[in-house]
């Protein structure tokens, strides 16, 4: 087995895949927290209670009505996307018109109450959620062995992400968005339905955010603290990114987790900490982080 670095080849290439499983998380929870902020200035802490959510509802499609994986894959972020949008009628919409600083408070209060009711019904173990049959095994490449479940999370997340990029900055549909965040009242005069679609805007976050539960699902234990670990780093990405840019969202995301498998590679020590290093060093040099317009 050859060397790079002084590092077997086989590990530095098991923590490369590794950060970008990781990124691949990273990338699609902080672009469904960027769209959300970016398009409707609501700074969404529920988004890990919500990934937790959509963890648990594949679990329970599987569990209780023995829908397996890929119809989960469609079913569970409309299911959960949907109690977002419910969420954002009775409660989020009350907020727009005020400082930001309303909306984390009850973004962060909804997340704590909703990880609570999980805790109080399923407990704190983890409960399993298998691999699919037809993503089970791997392939040997001849410097490590690439599991197959774990390239679907890559490619699945690109997808996604790159897909919602184009769809928001290179559509109609996603011109009229961004119009109607800027200038609601001059895009209502046009006869299109400005709550609604900003509704359905914070559902289709939420939504992604749900979708990266699915995928996660058969990787880590589904149990109600799987967001709330990953909230924090996952904020800190959108922060590195540029809060709202759509795109520092996703490069930043598969950054950052490739960068965090490195680090645990040639200096372990530093792994648990390196994406709050690189959070400080960015916001002293460029505050409006590394993707952000400068206000």
């Amino acid at each position: 087995m050859f060397e790079i670095f002084g590092i077997p080849a086989a590990a530095l290439f098991g923590q490369l895949l590794l950060g970008l499983i990781n990124g691949s998380f990273y990338a699609l929870l902080s672009l469904g927290l960027a769209v959300i902020f970016g398009l409707l200035n609501i700074i969404n802490f529920t988004h890990g209670a919500q990934y937790m959510m959509g963890a648990f509802v594949a679990w329970m499609l599987l569990t209780y009505l023995g829908i397996d994986y890929w119809w989960a894959l469609i079913i569970v972020p409309v299911v959960v996307g949907a109690f977002g949008v419910v969420i954002e009628r009775l409660m989020i919409s009350r907020l727009y018109h005020l400082d930001h600083l309303y909306g984390l408070l009850l973004t962060f209060g909804l997340a704590l109450i909703i990880q609570g009711l999980f805790r109080n019904q399923y407990g704190v173990s983890g409960l399993p959620y298998s691999i699919p049959s037809q993503l089970q095994g791997g392939t040997n490449l001849g410097f490590m062995f690439l599991p197959n479940y774990r390239a679907w999370v890559v490619v699945a997340s690109v997808v996604v992400c790159f897909g919602t990029w184009f769809a928001i900055e290179k559509t109609r549909l996603g011109a009229y968005l961004r119009a109607a965040t800027e200038n609601p009242t001059m895009v209502g005069a046009f006869g299109i339905n400005v709550p609604r679609l900003v509704t359905l805007t914070y559902g289709f976050g939420v939504g992604l955010a749900a979708l990266a539960g699915v995928l996660a699902a058969p990787i880590y234990s589904v149990n109600p603290n799987m967001g709330a670990d990953l909230i924090i780093v996952v904020f800190a990405v959108v922060v590195i990114g540029g809060m709202g840019s759509i795109l520092g969202a996703i490069v930043t995301g598969f950054g950052l987790g490739i960068i965090e498998g490195f680090t645990r590679v040639f200096y372990p020590e530093a792994s648990a900490v390196v994406i709050f290093v690189i959070m400080a060093i960015v916001l002293m040099i460029k505050p409006q982080g590394l993707f952000g317009r400068a206000v």
